[in-house]
């Protein structure tokens, strides 16, 4: 092995030319693939963080009540109970928070708006404040009653700033219209599709909007120490809490709002529990992610193969070159075996180092351009729920993605090798190549 490992050396810097465009190549091909996947990474991190911070948990216990069997609301009655199970039952649990959740119509002076409606505590919601970058107003003032935090095109539609009243609107439960009046306290930079119909407001004040006592809550909003496993734990709450005598909806992975008139025509009432993950809540951000993940394989598998292609190209160009040489090299006594393994290794010396060039250079990228905080597009960041590009790169992504390229041209190198070892020694050294 150390004598093949000299050959291929000495192979490649005699051939610096050759070595140097295929080496550039190879590092540009493993450079692509690995920021590729950061992106790919870094839209699923960037889309999770928001998500899970405007409108769902990874797992969220939430539920609908029903007054008769034509009625629906999005309720968990006498919550306390079954908050206090989820505290103690729930695996790889990080974080517990409770939302009062309804829809309601924010009237202006000037103009009105349909919104999802979030009762939020936020004093017992950190991530919000590291998520949620706001134009102006404090925060810290959505914790007094009828507050309200509204985003910047919400404001601009509503021709609101902060200081100003607008009166929220909606139907009781029971069917009768009420009102409430709020004061916008904040305004945030708009984070993409779901901002654009999500208000964050006190949870008393929906509760005095619907007439809802103090045990009522909209969602339990579970997050865990590894997102990866909300199925799993999804899986195992509906089990403990079936269990425990609660009657426990299907799960079907739709956001709570599209549920509302399938439940209303379901013959049942009072309380059902029901138990979902993140990508159910979100389940349009599952399907942008899938779509971003096929065109990155179609990329990829183009990229791969255009490479593959150029490195046999070359290689057979390498074997004619060389056609004396392994002439000479065989009728010294040099086995097929061993030049088969002397251009592979020769292969395989360029294939590494290339790609750990390109990787090197990918994660270099990468920072340069998490650090340079680029914005994306209006229609991208509506996808993306960020104002800005940011690509998550990590070992594992650089590490995978060095292997399989350089594998492949590795593998790429077989059949020219296999071929230069079926050359007759003598017709190889009389070769005018």
């Amino acid at each position: 092995m150390p004598t093949l490992l000299r050959l291929a050396v000495r192979n490649l810097l005699q051939h610096k030319r050759r070595t140097l465009l295929l080496g550039a190549a190879i590092a540009t091909v493993t450079m692509l693939l690995i920021l590729l996947l950061s992106l790919l990474s870094g839209m699923r991190a960037t889309m999770l963080r928001t998500a899970t911070t405007l409108m769902t948990g990874h797992v969220n216990v939430a539920g609908f009540y029903k007054i008769t069997s034509g009625s629906a609301a999005p309720l968990v009655t006498k919550y306390p109970v079954l908050l206090d199970m989820v505290k103690k039952q729930t695996p790889g649990l990080k974080q517990v928070t409770t939302r009062v959740r309804g829809f309601g119509k924010l009237i202006s002076d000037e103009s009105s708006i349909q919104s999802v409606l979030s009762g939020i505590l936020i004093a017992e919601e950190p991530a919000f404040r590291e998520v949620v970058e706001l134009n102006s107003g404090k925060i810290d003032d959505l914790a007094g009653p009828h507050t309200l935090l509204v985003f910047e095109q919400q404001a601009k539609r509503l021709g609101v700033k902060v200081g100003d009243n607008v009166t929220l609107s909606a139907a009781t439960f029971r069917g009768v219209n009420n009102t409430v009046d709020l004061r916008v306290v904040a305004i945030a930079k708009d984070l993409g599709f779901l901002s654009s119909f999500n208000v964050f407001v006190h949870p008393d004040s929906i509760r005095e909007l619907y007439e809802l006592d103090k045990n009522a809550t909209g969602v339990i909003q579970i997050q865990l120490k590894n997102a990866d496993e909300a199925e799993n734990v999804a899986t195992f709450l509906r089990k403990t809490i079936g269990d425990a005598g609660y009657r426990i909806m299907d799960a079907k992975p739709e956001p709570f709002f599209m549920k509302f008139e399938p439940v209303k025509r379901e013959d049942w009432t009072g309380q059902k529990i029901d138990i979902t993950t993140w990508q159910g809540e979100a389940s349009y951000m599952r399907d942008t992610l899938n779509a971003v993940q096929n065109l990155t394989i179609a990329v990829v598998a183009v990229l791969v193969i255009i490479i593959i292609v150029g490195v046999m190209n070359t290689l057979w160009m390498a074997i004619r070159e060389r056609t004396k040489e392994i002439g000479t090299l065989r009728a010294i006594g040099m086995g097929k075996g061993y030049v088969l393994a002397m251009f592979v290794t020769e292969m395989a010396v360029l294939s590494f180092s290339a790609t750990g060039t390109g990787a090197l250079l990918a994660v270099a990228v990468a920072l340069a351009i998490n650090a340079a905080h680029l914005a994306v597009s209006d229609s991208f960041a509506l996808i993306l729920m960020s104002p800005t590009l940011q690509l998550a790169p990590n070992f594992g992504i650089a590490s995978l993605s060095l292997l399989a390229i350089a594998v492949a041209t590795t593998l790429g190198a077989l059949f020219p090798a296999w071929r230069a070892t079926k050359l007759q020694p003598v017709t190889a050294m009389h070769s005018s190549n």
